[in-house]
Formats: structure tokens, C-alpha cells, sequence
């Protein structure tokens, strides 16, 4: 069980969820949520029931909501601060991933979260306005 966790864990830490991901976070949740609230597997209830008694979305959306308001946090900072300046700069043209880093960048991640909101990275000049920004990441993508 800790051994499925740290996997799980480490790819969410550094590549966005696939559907294969997606399933095991999620299953994962549901499972959790479960053995929280004693729902035995024979008592047939389903998955949206055991979200709505709890109040809690599915991990996967938590995720991304706070995937979202690091990148918030981010674009609201000084253009000069070196955090923003490191995260938003392109590789050099001669620049090579080392061999077993991952594929996905933090930025990569960042726009599919935001192309699930209908937004592009020029776009997310959103994130200036706190509220708004903070309404959109907490709330926008919790219906998933």
C-alpha cells in the first residue's frame, strides 16, 4: 500500500494525470473514503453517493484546483522575482532532458489545467485579479 502511494504520489508531484492515472487516484480516493465512512463493497453504493455523503470531491480535481493556485501565486508575482523567472523560462535551443527526468515540464502541466478551464497561458493575466483567480481554480473544476 505505501509502495502504490509513493508511485502514485510521485507522478502527481511531476506529470498531470492521465486517464490510466486519473483511475488509480481516483479509485484510490473512493476506496479511502470508503473504509472512512465503513461502506462495505456488498452494500452496492456508488461512487457519486460516497462523494456527496462525505462533501468531498475527487482528488484528482483537488489536485488540479491547487496545481492552479501555485500557478496563480506564480503569475501574481514581481516579473523580477527569480521563483517566476525559473519556472517561465524557455530552455536554451542546444538543451537535452537528462536521460530518466520527466518528459512533462511544470509549465506543460500548468497549461492543461488551464485548457481545462478554456484558457490559454497569455490568457491567465486572470490570475491578477486574487479573487477571481481564487473562485476559478477552487471552484471551476470541482464538477469533475
Amino acid at each position: 500500500m505505501i509502495n502504490f502511494f509513493n508511485r502514485v504520489n510521485s507522478q502527481t508531484r511531476h506529470h498531470p494525470p492521465q486517464d490510466r492515472c486519473t483511475r488509480t487516484i481516483d479509485a484510490l480516493d473512493q476506496w479511502c473514503l470508503r473504509m472512512l465512512t465503513g461502506i462495505k463493497w456488498y452494500q452496492f453504493v456508488q461512487n457519486d453517493d460516497v462523494c456527496r455523503l462525505t462533501k468531498q470531491s475527487k482528488l484528482t480535481a483537488i489536485i488540479q484546483s491547487c496545481r492552479l493556485t501555485v500557478f496563480g501565486h506564480t503569475m501574481r508575482m514581481d516579473d523580477n522575482a527569480d521563483a517566476k523567472r525559473i519556472l517561465l523560462a524557455s530552455p536554451l535551443a542546444d538543451w537535452r532532458k537528462q536521460p530518466g527526468r520527466p518528459r512533462i515540464t511544470w509549465v506543460s502541466t500548468a497549461q492543461q489545467a488551464l485548457k481545462q478551464h478554456h484558457l490559454t497561458l497569455p490568457e491567465a493575466d486572470l490570475a491578477q485579479n486574487h479573487p477571481l483567480w481564487r473562485m476559478m481554480s477552487m471552484y471551476g473544476n470541482m464538477q469533475s
